[in-house]
């Protein structure tokens, strides 16, 4: 089972749990707010060191964000769907 689209999704969830905006979340993990607006959108392939950022200041660890990522896969979770990018003519 492919996760990957569901990592974004858990993040949101998890910042969502806690009260924070992006850019709240974005300041106190050292990254930009729009980086973590692609990551949650999974328009975004964040880093390993990225998302330890994120985890940590979110207070979970990273099985934890992989664990729920999963969870939304198995649920069949709507994931946003990705943008389609027009040839010019």
């Amino acid at each position: 089972m492919d996760i990957t689209p569901y990592v974004g999704p858990a993040f949101r969830l998890l910042r969502e749990q806690h009260s924070l905006s992006q850019e709240q979340l974005a300041l106190s993990a050292g990254l930009d707010r729009t980086y973590v607006s692609g990551i949650e959108r999974s328009r975004r392939n964040p880093s390993l060191k990225s998302m330890q950022r994120m985890a940590s200041e979110l207070s979970v660890s990273l099985d934890e964000v992989f664990s729920l990522a999963r969870e939304l896969a198995e649920q069949g979770q709507d994931v946003p769907a990705q943008k389609r990018v027009r040839a010019k003519r």
